[in-house]
């Protein structure tokens, strides 16, 4: 005989499940209202995803998809709640308004919680990983959970989103370090028009096999008894022998692909996907269990009527005012006032990769929630410039451990790490590298902070090794900092020395917010002639320099100024030392603003100067075309044009579209310290 369900459970199961049926039903009547605001639906779904979400505790992190509004029910979320995301809503729990229905961020302390969802599918994958491999972190590290029992994570994918790379690449992290992960896989047959039939061979088990470690299953999903069954054991196998799983549920698409995408426009399998609705045969189900008719139809009498309750007072409720659009954007900091011995009596001199060396190790050695990761970080290079040298033995392969080559998962991941509790710093080994992982920067980690209402600002720090150096050729020379900075939610800092590097590092640590850190390979050991003012006393440990403070570092005589004679130059990076050494030629006519920080911008010191000064240089080693320093030339023409003598005036390398290998064409193509001299005697004489 059949063993028989818990009855509490199936009753639970099936309220949820005729909410879920009747919102999708409430919706198609009331269409045009709805559709204001794109959504979709878990109609077919709603089997599997109640099974899973029955189960997640308090202490649980999931990642649900744009399909999951039954999942979200089954983890104590009220119709309600979703529809005031459905109807963009100000008191949507989840974006306040801001983004689209059943894509939740959840920090409820009695339910799962929940980071940043985006639309982009298959992205979550990463940085739900990364919540996996944060919490392995945590136990290894006896850092404190909130539960005595292991948390689980669970992450919701539709099938037609694994054929994504970065889906890859978190299966294959999973694998690789037995992360405590379940990757829920929904498989409906459809993307949008796009049948499994002309976009895939086999389904997510058979991917699933090249990934030795992920073990994979696969049931029927419109089953209730079986996805409870086989999530309970799997689930249960998770929190006892933390390991990956993959549970791919097979499922009908009962509803539209979204509001706005509408299935009767493409679909020839409506009637065959109907015969497998998993609502009539959990009514069977229930029936089998000892439920009569009566309590079936009270069930959905009671959950019409909630669904429904909800829906006009979710109608009622207070959209946005215009206000809410400026909030969260960034978390609030920490580091306001500059702080700490810049320069020891006393202190070693050292070299630039030397001072964030040394930086991380005092991070590390302070906060046992600082780890490192990258590409050839590990114990045994450190760092292909040494800039990690030594750390992996100090601190162990657990804290200092080398990537995959996966930019994509080393920047999305921090997501989940700082979801976890953790800071994780990582590195992308050069600025040509960071195209794989700009998908993660653009679309988790910079939204999440905003996209949560400051739930889940993303607590990280990006090092980037950037600029041409020594013949670095077409792929390890490139400047990438107008492309971050156009990135809104990251701060972005370029120092040009190294204790504002040391300084920087330290203030990025500890602002709640993702700090990018470009490090020019050509100031690390000051190796390129003319650029020893990179070399400093190293700073105390203790020494703290707040991001969006720029540096005068060198100041025109006062008379010079006086006379109209004098021309401010605002650089960072190498241009700073190009526009040193040009100065020299230049005595007294010449003042310097080393940006040190490019989000937030300094405007308040670089409008003061160019205001005393009337003249204004911007440098910079990009090409110069639709450039930061050309922007940024821009704004101070803008507020500053009363004050000028001259035209603002921006120089950069040559527009092409790759530096050269070779050493004379590399030469003619970037900027120098003799060709910022040209400039700066052309404006002085305008």
């Amino acid at each position: 005989m059949a063993s028989r369900m818990n009855q509490t459970i199936l009753k639970k199961a099936f309220m949820l499940m005729a909410q879920a049926k009747a919102m999708t039903d409430l919706y198609e009547a009331n269409f045009k209202f709805v559709s204001k605001y794109v959504h979709a639906t878990s109609r077919g779904h709603e089997a599997i995803q109640i099974a899973v979400g029955l189960q997640l505790r308090a202490q649980d992190y999931l990642s649900a998809y744009y399909r999951d509004d039954a999942l979200l029910l089954s983890i104590g979320m009220k119709p309600y709640d979703l529809m005031l995301q459905l109807m963009a809503k100000r008191d949507d729990p989840f974006s306040g308004g801001r983004t689209y229905y059943s894509h939740p961020s959840l920090k409820d302390p009695d339910k799962p919680k929940i980071p940043h969802q985006s639309s982009a599918t298959g992205m979550q994958a990463i940085p739900t990983t990364g919540i996996a491999m944060g919490l392995q972190y945590r136990e290894k590290m006896n850092l404190p959970n909130l539960q005595a029992e292991r948390p689980v994570v669970v992450c919701s994918l539709g099938d037609a989103s694994i054929t994504e790379g970065e889906v890859s690449e978190a299966f294959h992290m999973a694998s690789l370090k037995s992360l405590p992960i379940l990757y829920l896989v929904q498989d409906n047959d459809w993307d949008i028009s796009a049948h499994s039939s002309e976009i895939r061979k086999g389904n997510a088990v058979d991917y699933a096999k090249g990934f030795p470690g992920l073990e994979a299953v696969s049931i029927d999903g419109t089953d209730f008894k079986t996805c409870w069954e086989t999530a309970t054991q799997i689930i249960q196998e998770i929190r006892q022998n933390p390991r990956p799983f993959l549970l791919h549920a097979r499922v009908p698409l009962l509803n539209h692909h979204t509001s706005g995408v509408r299935k009767e426009w493409y679909r020839d399998d409506l009637e065959l996907q109907q015969t497998r609705d998993p609502y009539p045969r959990m009514i069977d189900l229930l029936k089998n269990e000892g439920f009569s008719q009566s309590e079936i139809s009270e069930l959905e009498s009671e959950a019409a009527d909630i669904v429904a309750r909800d829906f006009e007072t979710a109608r009622a409720a207070d959209d946005p005012i215009p206000s809410d659009l400026y909030l969260h954007a960034f978390a609030e900091t920490p580091v306001l006032t500059e702080q700490g011995d810049r320069s020891p009596a006393g202190g070693e001199e050292k070299v630039m990769v030397d001072c964030a060396l040394f930086a991380i190790e005092e991070l590390m050695r302070k906060h046992p929630e600082c780890l490192l990761y990258g590409q050839d970080v590990g114990k045994r290079l450190g760092g292909v410039f040494r800039e990690a040298a030594t750390l992996a033995e100090k601190f162990g392969d657990h804290r200092v451990f080398n990537t995959p080559i996966q930019e994509a998962f080393i920047v999305g991941s921090t997501v989940g790490m700082s979801a976890a509790g953790l800071k994780p710093i990582v590195e992308v080994q050069f600025a040509d590298y960071i195209w794989p992982g700009l998908n993660q920067l653009f679309t988790e980690v910079a939204r999440s902070s905003y996209l949560t209402m400051g739930k889940y600002p993303v607590s990280m720090l990006l090092r980037v090794p950037i600029g041409a150096y020594g013949s670095g050729g077409p792929y390890h020379s490139s400047s990438v900092e107008s492309v971050v900075c156009n990135i809104k939610g990251l701060k972005v800092v370029y120092p040009s020395n190294g204790a504002d590097l040391k300084g920087l590092i330290k203030a990025a640590y500890y602002d709640s917010n993702p700090v990018v850190i470009f490090e020019h390979k050509g100031l690390y050991w000051s190796k390129v002639p003319g650029t020893d003012a990179a070399k400093v006393i190293m700073p105390s440990e203790d020494y703290i320099l707040p991001l969006g403070k720029a540096a005068l570092v060198r100041q025109a005589d006062e008379r010079m100024v006086q006379e109209g004679q004098a021309v401010c130059v605002v650089t960072y990076g190498m241009g700073v030392h190009w526009a040193l050494n040009a100065a020299e030629k230049l005595p007294g006519r010449v003042s310097i603003i080393d940006l040190r920080t490019l989000v937030p911008l300094d405007t308040e010191l670089i409008y003061e100067q160019v205001r005393k000064h009337h003249r204004c240089l911007v440098v910079t080693e990009e090409t110069i075309e639709n450039s930061f320093a050309q922007t940024l030339a821009g704004r101070i023409s803008e507020h500053c044009f009363e004050y000028l003598d001259a035209p603002v005036k921006a120089i950069g390398s040559v527009n092409m579209p790759a530096i050269p290998l070779n050493a004379t064409l590399e030469k003619e193509m970037i900027l120098s310290a003799e060709k910022v001299l040209v400039h700066l005697e052309q404006l002085l004489n305008y």
